[in-house]
């Protein structure tokens, strides 16, 4: 059984926005093992798998990330 917290409508939406728009984003985010990080990523896609919503991003050399999105603690446009 999972232990993914759905996020709200409001920002899955602001998500859906910035995968449009390819904006440039300061993400923080919490790994599966407590770990905090950071980094300016392009959101790509966001997706649904086994009941848990993912948000795919891109750092600035191409390497792609898949976030859970509720392990994301704050994400900013960043220029």
């Amino acid at each position: 059984m999972s232990d993914y917290q759905p996020i709200p409508c409001a920002l899955h939406s602001e998500y859906e926005l910035w995968i449009m728009r390819q904006q440039r984003l300061h993400v923080c985010w919490q790994d599966e093992d407590g770990g905090h990080h950071e980094g300016v990523l392009i959101p790509k896609d966001i997706y649904t798998r086994a009941a848990e919503e993912f948000l795919v991003l891109e750092d600035r050399t191409g390497e792609r990330r898949e976030l859970r999105l509720d392990r994301i603690l704050s994400a900013v446009p960043s220029n």
